[in-house]
């Protein structure tokens, strides 16, 4: 039986990027996950009280261009979305370039086969941005979520920090092990609330 769940990223957290390795790695090498992928804004999370949303003004923001990138990709190009995800977590945690360059997310999209034109559309047009937004809000509401990533099943909603990668030719074993015993301590032990290291080996 396929194992239906959803994740939550936005481009700015490296847990975020572990997770989505290892969850692209699985699905690569033929997991049998049915995955939903939700965009979820830490920068609207920051917000202060009294701000305005950062939907306001989202141009100020330093994940929401990419962001809104990616879910276009997702809807628009899904063949594409797999290796455009990761090139984006890449020039954010490996190039360490900026995620609100257009220039930065056009050249990303270009390489990967996806008409930036197109994307750029979307996101100029605000539909990307309501796209994110109703997602973002949706589960914050629905699952309380607060940040990335964010496993969801059902009714059950669990941060996670997985300290390892999965980039690019990673023995496809290890992800599939670390992502399914995610989901079955999330659907199988919703008891467990808190289950945290008190130091990391380094």
């Amino acid at each position: 039986m396929s194992s239906v769940f959803a994740v939550t990223w936005d481009y700015r957290c490296p847990f975020a990027r572990n997770a989505h390795e290892h969850i692209l790695t699985g699905l690569a090498a033929g997991a049998d996950w049915d995955v939903r992928y939700l965009a979820f804004s830490l920068g609207q999370v920051h917000v202060e009280e009294g701000e305005p949303d950062i939907w306001d003004r989202w141009e100020e923001d330093s994940g929401l261009l990419a962001l809104q990138a990616g879910v276009v990709v997702r809807d628009e190009f899904p063949e594409r979305f797999p290796e455009v995800h990761r090139a984006l977590f890449a020039v954010r945690h490996d190039e360490a370039l900026h995620l609100n360059d257009r220039e930065v997310v056009a050249r990303t999209l270009s390489e990967h086969g996806v008409p930036a034109d197109k994307v750029f559309e979307r996101i100029d047009s605000g539909t990307a941005l309501a796209t994110v937004r109703a997602e973002h809000e949706e589960f914050a509401k629905s699952h309380s979520v607060w940040g990335v990533p964010t496993f969801v099943a059902g009714d059950q909603a669990v941060f996670v920090r997985l300290m390892d990668r999965a980039p690019a030719g990673a023995d496809p074993s290890v992800s599939v092990r670390a992502v399914e015993r995610v989901v079955d301590m999330l659907t199988g032990w919703p008891e467990l609330n808190e289950f945290k290291h008190t130091s990391i080996p380094r």
